[in-house]
């Protein structure tokens, strides 16, 4: 069964395959989750289990099968069978799609080309066709809008998977016609096999998967990456941390000109930093050291989640380290001046 591969998902797989072993499909489902922990794998082998014509769950080895989970040359890279339609950001090339580069979003050209034009009609070869819609939450207001009516008003045997790691991000009437299946960060056992399968040594995959956040995807970005980078922005953070200036913060904020995804990353490396400090702490039996470096690390996570939420790197990073300051600095009790509530 195609859903076999997929590890750490146990709940997502359960709802899925309890609705196609009684035949209750769904019309849309919202995979939601970080990126990395197998949302696109499940959608694929979802697609495989609609589409397969010779058992409810997907064979995993007809045509139908293999065809729906391989990938063109591309580009476009898209799967090659004509029922498994892939939605996405630059996916396509820009003389398919109206002529103009998706820099940001997903168009409502590639919405009107690659979907609408497709849903009036049955299915190409299979039982059902499958639309999966990656980074849905990337979708512009038109497009999302675009594909509304057909989301209220679906064909029969047409399913549509968005995937997306930001479902605020989509619209209230998206979310209102899509059912959620939510998708939960790896542990650390299934990261330490995947990345060990790929031959990357002990230490090396221990420290990456310090830094991903549950998410396959970065840690094998953060093996390849190394952690020089990584190392100086947590060096920059714990020495501002000691500084008796709060404007250090601002200056540290206003210094990051790298990208949102990558800040993101290295606030990571300072949680697995603060994580570290926290543990040795509880080694050495120093019980109010090991629960000062814990609220740290909740403050750490408190920016990330900010960060992923659209705010605006410099000053959630100014806030970061003027509540690690007084985290280290504040009464028992008090609340440090600046925090980032997560959702």
């Amino acid at each position: 069964m195609p859903f076999d591969a997929i590890q750490g998902q146990l709940t997502a797989i359960e709802t899925l395959t309890r609705a196609l072993g009684h035949d209750l499909v769904h019309h849309a489902y919202r995979f939601e989750g970080i990126d990395g922990v197998g949302k696109e794998r499940t959608a694929l082998a979802f697609a495989q289990a609609l589409l397969c014509p010779e058992e409810a769950l997907g064979c995993g080895r007809c045509e139908t099968c293999r065809r729906s989970v391989s990938f063109s040359e591309g580009p476009p890279s898209v799967p090659l069978h004509p029922d498994v339609v892939l939605v996405g950001r630059g996916v396509y090339p820009p003389e398919t799609i109206g002529g103009k580069k998706e820099t940001s979003e997903i168009s409502v050209e590639q919405i009107r080309r690659v979907v609408l034009a497709r849903v009036q009609y049955a299915p190409h070869e299979a039982k059902a066709q499958v639309f999966i819609v990656r980074d849905a939450e990337q979708l512009s207001i038109s497009a999302a809008n675009a594909l509304l009516k057909t989301l209220e008003e679906p064909r029969a045997a047409t399913h549509f998977l968005l995937l997306t790691a930001q479902p605020e991000r989509l619209l209230d009437t998206i979310r209102s016609r899509t059912m959620p299946v939510r998708f939960g960060p790896l542990s650390e056992e299934i990261l330490l096999g995947l990345l060990e399968g790929e031959g990357v040594e002990k230490q090396a995959a221990l420290d990456a998967v310090a830094l991903a956040g549950g998410s396959a995807a970065s840690a094998f970005e953060a093996v390849a990456e190394g952690e020089s980078d990584r190392n100086t922005f947590v060096e920059a953070v714990v020495a501002a941390m000691k500084s008796p200036h709060l404007d250090v913060g601002v200056r540290l904020g206003e210094g990051l000109g790298r990208d949102r995804a990558q800040v993101v990353v290295d606030l990571l490396a300072l949680s697995a930093y603060v994580v570290r400090r926290s543990r040795e702490a509880v080694a050495k039996g120093d019980v109010a050291r090991a629960e000062g470096w814990a609220r740290r690390h909740g403050l750490v996570l408190d920016a990330i989640d900010a960060i992923q939420r659209n705010g605006a790197v410099n000053v959630v990073v100014a806030g970061l380290v003027a509540s690690l300051q007084q985290g280290r600095q504040r009464r028992p009790g008090a609340k440090p001046p600046i925090v980032v509530q997560r959702r």
